[in-house]
Order: C-alpha cells, then sequence, then structure tokens
C-alpha cells in the first residue's frame, strides 16, 4: 500500500492509480517511461502505486513485462484471487521458516505519531496473523532507533516519507534487503474510509507476496503485468484491490478470500 508495491494517494476511494496503459493507445518508449517513473526519497522507482524497484535493470524489466503483454492482458487465461507474485515463474514467498519470523521495527522519526504507527501496524499483521498460523510478524522495539534497511537485526523497516504519491509503500519477498521498508506518508491519518491499519495491512499484503487484485482481467482496468499465479476466485473487494480500479469495497477491508488466499500460499 514494491513497490503504477499500496493505497494510491487517495483513501477516499477517488484518486486514480498509477496503473499502465490504456490498450487505446501505444505505450511510451523506454525513456519516456523512465523519465515519467516517481524516484522515492531512498532512490527506488515506484511502480504499480505502491511497488519499489531499486534500480534501472529492475525498472527495465518491469518495461519489458508491460510491453511484452500490452494490448493482450486480457485473453491471459489467469483465473482466480489472491495472486501472488512470481519472479521468473516462480512463487515469490517467504520460506516456511522466515514467514514465521517477519521481524520489524518502527523508527522513531516518527515522532509523536509512532505509538499510533505501531498500533496500525499491529492492526495490519493480525489480519494476516489470524488467517494462517504459519505467518507471524514480530516487532522488535529494540531496534526503532536505528530502523532503516541498513538494520540488519530485522527484516524490515518502517520509516516515514513526506510524498504526495501514494500513503504507503512496501516491497515483495525477493527484494532486496536494501529496499525492505515500509514507508509511510502522514496522509494515513486523513485518508477517509481507509483505516490505518487496513491501509499497512494492504503493503503487508505485498510484504507476504501478495499482487494488486485489480491487474486480474476481471477488473477490466488498472492492469499491471502477468508475472502472478492464481490462488482462489476474483475478488474485486479484496484488500489487495485498489477501490478506485473497479473495486467493490470502499473501505479496503480484509476479506474471506484474502484469508483463503494467504492459507493456499502458506498453508493453515
Amino acid at each position: 500500500m514494491t513497490a503504477f508495491a499500496g493505497a494510491a494517494a487517495s483513501g477516499s476511494g477517488s484518486a486514480s492509480a498509477d496503473t499502465g496503459w490504456s490498450t487505446l493507445s501505444a505505450p511510451p518508449t523506454y525513456q519516456e517511461f523512465e523519465a515519467s517513473t516517481y524516484v522515492d526519497v531512498d532512490g527506488a522507482y515506484v511502480v504499480n502505486g505502491d511497488e519499489a524497484l531499486s534500480t534501472k535493470a529492475e525498472l527495465k524489466k518491469f518495461y519489458n513485462s508491460m510491453v511484452g503483454p500490452f494490448g493482450n492482458h486480457d485473453r491471459d487465461g489467469h483465473e482466480g484471487d489472491l495472486i501472488v507474485n512470481t519472479v521468473n515463474g516462480r512463487d515469490d514467498k517467504w520460506s516456511a521458516s522466515q514467514a514465521l519470523n517477519l521481524t520489524y521495527c518502527v523508527s522513531t522519526k516518527f515522532g509523536t505519531r509512532q505509538a499510533d504507527i505501531v498500533a496500525a501496524m499491529n492492526a495490519g499483521t493480525a489480519l494476516w496473523e489470524n488467517a494462517t498460523s504459519k505467518v507471524n510478524f514480530v516487532y522488535v522495539p529494540a531496534q526503532n532507533g536505528s530502523c532503516t534497511t541498513r538494520n540488519n537485526n530485522v527484516v524490515f523497516s518502517v520509516e516515514p516519507v513526506n510524498t504526495s504519491q501514494y500513503i504507503a509503500r512496501a516491497f515483495f519477498p525477493s527484494s532486496a534487503k536494501s529496499s525492505r521498508n515500509v514507508l509511510v506518508d502522514d496522509s494515513i491519518w486523513s485518508s477517509g474510509n481507509w483505516e490505518p491499519g487496513d491501509i499497512l495491512g494492504h503493503e503487508l499484503g505485498h510484504v507476504l507476496g501478495f499482487r494488486h487484485e485489480h491487474t486480474r482481467p476481471e477488473a477490466g482496468t488498472c492492469f499491471e503485468d502477468n508475472n502472478w499465479r492464481p490462488l482462489t476466485p476474483y475478488d474485486s473487494a479484496s484488500i489487495m484491490h485498489y477501490p478506485q480500479c473497479n473495486g467493490s469495497s470502499a473501505d479496503l477491508e480484509f476479506q474471506a478470500s484474502d484469508a483463503t488466499g494467504v492459507r493456499a500460499l502458506y498453508g493453515s
């Protein structure tokens, strides 16, 4: 909510997401695409609204994946929500042991809002943990004072950011350690129907390997790419589906299909 894994820049469901190219127009050249892609404070390229790519090589690979299926994405034969990200045809997921020890810190740079972020993270992690015994996020407050991607005592960091490009941003299991952070803008506190715990729950879905549900052909818009594998039937109300991308839920709530999906990927 990495890296067009997250939440777009509105919690009311009215904002447009960075969602790829219309099937009615030709795609931009790579140079045009690179020039128009938002570069975050840590140098990462932000695509799909809230997903981070660390290098130009990753951005070029992403561009090629978009151009390859361009104009043909509604005939790819995929069926089924949640959908897991794939890398070279393999599921992008944590090992069984690591999934039970997803440690994180919450930066003291949140200042007076740090306790609120801790509470929102607790709410977001609980959504996934209550669905399966095979996933466990572990908050390590002792690491809060040095809570950056350089801290090897935690799997990922939760840090503040000042941007108008998104509410929050995350990463996938395959991301390099230097990109394993959840960045949160202050707009998380004024996001309308989107509660902070649900926004971070969406981001943590990316952390577990789940893609935006609206890249599915059934959404009819906001196509991203074909690098995913279906786990359960399509659900337009999924927590991983942007409401503004023909989603049927305005409040980004966790659904039964999301629980089924995480069990399908990690076990019960």
